[in-house]
């Protein structure tokens, strides 16, 4: 099949949606937990996790245009902290769940078997049942005119993650975390195969 720009924007909108968010390959699949300044949890699935750095440890993430009440935006806003937690095999229907469009008054936690959990005095609720967590906090942010999009960058404060996951040269087993990714906007795909190649250098 080819498709041009042409034929990408005469498309049917789901249909369009569906095939380009398709495109870039198999995306992260996490939750972003935030608490509002009046103490309600919020939970929302995400899809655009990226590591921008390791040295500070800085993750992003994209949001869509806030032309309508984003609760996770609000909150980071106002309280500069969130949390990244990784969506496993188990919890992926309830994960899902959380993209439906609740009012700020209500939590996600509350409307799933996902459970709230507070580590260290951290301001916002990491996901209990997930197995890599990560908190967070803002850093800045970068309007995107092209399509009124937000890119969120944020510093990783700590980690917490199942110990048999840690391998011994620092590499997290995600296979056998059981950890999701995404394929378009709703398909999970948990990943049974993986393999580690060594660095590459120039063939003399």
């Amino acid at each position: 099949m080819h498709f041009t720009r042409k034929d990408i924007d005469a498309l049917d909108h789901l249909y369009k949606i569906n095939f380009v968010n398709s495109l870039s390959g198999f995306k992260s699949a996490n939750l972003i937990a935030t608490k509002s300044k009046d103490g309600i949890s919020n939970v929302a699935v995400f899809s655009s996790v990226v590591h921008y750095g390791s040295n500070p440890p800085i993750l992003g993430f994209v949001l869509r245009p806030t032309t309508v009440s984003r609760n996770t935006y609000d909150n980071i806003k106002q309280t500069q902290f969130y949390t990244i937690n990784h969506i496993v095999s188990s919890i992926i229907e309830d994960a899902h769940h959380t993209s439906a469009k609740y009012t700020s008054e209500v939590s996600e936690l509350n409307k799933t078997t996902l459970s709230e959990v507070y580590k260290n005095e951290f301001f916002a609720p990491f996901v209990h049942q997930s197995p890599v967590q990560m908190a967070m906090k803002y850093l800045e942010e970068y309007y995107i005119k092209s399509n009124n999009t937000i890119l969120v960058l944020g510093e990783i404060l700590d980690v917490f993650v199942d110990d048999h996951l840690v391998k011994e040269d620092g590499f997290v087993d995600l296979v056998e975390a059981e950890t999701a990714t995404i394929n378009g906007l709703d398909g999970y795909v948990v990943p049974t195969h993986k393999r580690r190649l060594s660095y590459q250098r120039p063939k003399a």
